[in-house]
């Protein structure tokens, strides 16, 4: 391993340097010039020999992350175990990016032979150094800022997809853009959604046979949803399917929509009807068949949108589709009528497993509704399904027929009713993984209670939400109502096999490796490594903000690294009030990647290390080792028996400096009159303010 990683990694672990601050030791933002990159690195294939047959194997490429869920299947599985249970307590920090952009973070990296392209909010897409972050380029798509006001859950993007030589990001607006992987010059853009409607696009893209598939978001607002196929290279239109009926009295573009539409009552097509397909895909190479997850009905409430009742197909859905054509193959509804947003676009899972002695071709998706389920991705029957998480709207899955069986108290035509879970979710985007060497899929589940009450009057507000549901419920969310955990679930029993608390939701998506790990960041800016088997907790470092996002890990020069984008922010982020605030977090985008140091700390290397720190930083931090950490702990970091200085100093204000002159006698507080002189006090004032920025702590 280079000797750079070792003074930043270790500097990291041992200072609490590399996690922003205008003294922390970050890679410079700026795109490197082709030339000197080119000799600086060993030649790579890279994005440019990305193509349909590799994809398909990329599950076989230990190395790199080619697609959203590293593969097809995504299972964000990862065969590489040079980081495992034995060692993961010696990851250390190997460089830290930071995007410049504020607001949720959700993005999956892709890694290609030693580089890296991820997303940030507002849909920026940054090519980084794999192996240093450093900067290689920079696209900004300019989305108009007024936009964010149809964004039902924030101005987040979720990735991008890499072929042949072309990087596909969905913009927020709708528009699909290709850039030059090398560059990041747009090669062609498309619009793929009518802008004079609410529609957005967050999730990411995903390259199948040749075509670029991209979904869209808005059921919130009242639009129809779709997903559409565009030729990878040119960006012409293959096909487009869309996931409800319209309006009747018009030709129905397919005998799937026909069929579906006698699945609705009233004037459905007036508010949209929903469906919108905006995030889960998955394919299956050898069926031939790509599988899309579908939302929630526009209006949430099926009293407003389908007043005579109805199924509503097909949302809350998995849909299997021909990827040549958009034709559907078939489909299976997870919340038939659905009546409180139980989307089924979270992400879906194929393998392969032993079922009561026979090998079944699955899906596996945990979607809002609180059940685990288990199809078969073949035809789409039936196999099992199992709450797991508090289910109150329903009393199980009926086994013959594989449908809820709801129990009334979901109910809310009437007056108002507590419900779980509520529309965050029992599991909601944050990607879930699956190890086939334990047989366990790791959720990030969550426990929330929702209230829903009609509205008084239904209106179509534009550029609002429309749901049919009273949102003045929403009072009802506050702390005591929340929590999270990470939860290992066995598929084909249908039983949770250990779980690890949070004290609250919204925490990260998950990854799992050979190494017997599974690795998630959290909502109060953690990032953790636990054993995949037991749930033991390994590791755990520092993220810089709120983890939302799911990890990647991949291999350059013989050395693993995980990496993880950390960036508070997502619908519950934004909606949760006093809940959500609990984290306690600094919404800025970070990307945090971890390696083993391949060298001993030893006396001679601290030693090299500290006399390696920027100069201003090592100054302040022996000035406040010498005066203030024999009570308030080394690097700041307060132990719960005296004020934690990380946070008070934002919080004191001008006060500090009074304070650290004349001491607060009643607190045992001395005064440093005399002793300090302003400058003195000031330095420590800017070592405790990047002390709070580096371990993200609002000030």
């Amino acid at each position: 391993m280079h000797r750079g990683f070792v003074f930043v990694g270790l500097v990291t672990a041992l200072l609490g340097l590399g996690c922003g601050g205008e003294d922390a030791a970050a890679p410079v933002a700026e795109p490197a010039h082709p030339a000197a990159e080119a000799e600086a690195a060993p030649a790579r294939q890279g994005v440019a020999a990305v193509d349909d047959a590799r994809l398909r194997g990329a599950g076989g490429e230990a190395n790199n992350w080619l697609s959203h869920g590293r593969d097809y299947a995504e299972q964000r599985f990862s065969p590489l175990e040079q980081v495992n249970d034995t060692n993961a307590s010696g990851l250390l920090r190997a460089w830290t990016f930071e995007t410049g952009l504020t607001r949720g973070h959700e993005a999956t990296p892709i890694v290609v032979d030693g580089r890296m392209y991820l997303t940030g909010s507002w849909s920026v897409v940054f090519a980084l150094d794999a192996r240093t972050g450093e900067l290689l380029w920079k696209h900004d798509p300019l989305v108009p800022r007024e936009t964010a006001v149809k964004a039902c859950c924030d101005v987040v993007n979720r990735g991008v997809a890499v072929y042949r030589g072309l990087v596909y990001v969905g913009a927020l607006d709708g528009r699909l853009l290709a850039l030059d992987a090398e560059t990041g010059q747009v090669v062609w853009e498309v619009v793929t959604v009518d802008q004079e409607k609410d529609y957005t696009v967050t999730g990411a893209p995903r390259i199948v046979k040749g075509k670029v598939m991209i979904g869209n978001g808005g059921a919130e607002f009242g639009v129809r949803g779709y997903i559409s196929a565009y030729d990878a290279l040119t960006g012409e239109l293959a096909w487009r399917t869309y996931t409800v009926p319209g309006d009747p009295s018009k030709p129905f573009e397919s005998e799937a929509l026909e069929q579906a539409a006698k699945t609705w009552t009233g004037e459905w097509w007036k508010r949209g009807g929903g469906g919108t397909a905006w995030d889960s895909m998955a394919f299956d190479a050898s069926l031939d068949l790509l599988y899309v997850g579908t939302g929630n009905g526009s209006p949430w409430s099926r009293y407003a949108r389908s007043p005579d009742g109805g199924d509503n197909l097909y949302v809350s859905s998995i849909l299997a589709l021909d990827p040549d054509t958009g034709e559907l193959a078939w489909h299976f509804q997870t919340t038939p009528g659905d009546n409180w947003d139980y989307t089924a676009t979270q992400h879906m899972i194929l393998a392969d497993l032993m079922i009561d002695g026979r090998l079944r071709k699955v899906i596996m998706q945990a979607p809002k509704n609180g059940f685990f389920w288990v199809i078969d991705r073949m035809d789409g029957s039936f196999i099992s399904a199992e709450p797991y998480v508090t289910v109150t709207w329903a009393d199980g899955v009926d086994p013959k027929t594989g449908r809820p069986i709801p129990n009334g108290s979901g109910e809310y035509r009437d007056g108002l009713a507590l419900v779980r879970p509520t529309a965050f979710g029992g599991h909601n985007w944050q990607p879930m993984s699956f190890n086939p060497r334990t047989g366990l899929v790791y959720i990030p589940a969550q426990e929330i209670l929702g209230a829903y009450m009609m509205e008084k009057e239904l209106l179509d507000r534009p550029k609002h939400f429309n749901t049919g549901s009273d949102f003045a419920v929403f009072a009802t969310l506050t702390r005591e109502v929340v929590s999270g955990h990470l939860l290992a679930w066995d598929p084909v029993n249908q039983k949770e096999a250990w779980r690890h608390p949070y004290a609250m939701p919204w925490n990260g998506g998950t990854l799992t490796t050979a190494g017997n790990l599974v690795f998630q960041g959290t909502a109060d800016g953690r990032f953790l490594a636990l054993r995949a088997d037991d749930g033991q907790k390994l590791w755990e470092a520092h993220a810089g903000s709120g983890v939302i996002a799911a990890p990647v890990t991949y291999a350059v020069d013989g050395v693993q690294y995980v990496t993880v984008v950390a960036g508070w922010g997502g619908a519950f982020a934004l909606a949760g009030g006093d809940a959500a605030a609990q984290a306690g977090v600094v919404s800025r985008g970070i990307v945090n990647t971890y390696a083993l140091s391949d060298q001993p700390i030893t006396p001679a290397l601290v030693s090299e290390l500290l006399a390696s720190r920027p100069e201003p930083y090592r100054g302040r931090e022996n000035l406040f080792h010498t005066w203030c950490a024999r009570c308030h702990g080394s690097r700041a970091v307060g132990s719960g028996v005296l004020a934690d200085l990380r946070y008070s100093v934002g919080r004191l204000g001008e006060s500090f400096e009074t304070i650290v002159r004349h001491g607060v006698s009643g607190l045992g507080m001395p005064g440093f009159d005399g002793i300090l002189d302003e400058e003195e006090i000031r330095e420590l004032r800017a070592y405790l303010e990047t002390r709070a920025e580096q371990d993200g702590i609002a000030p």
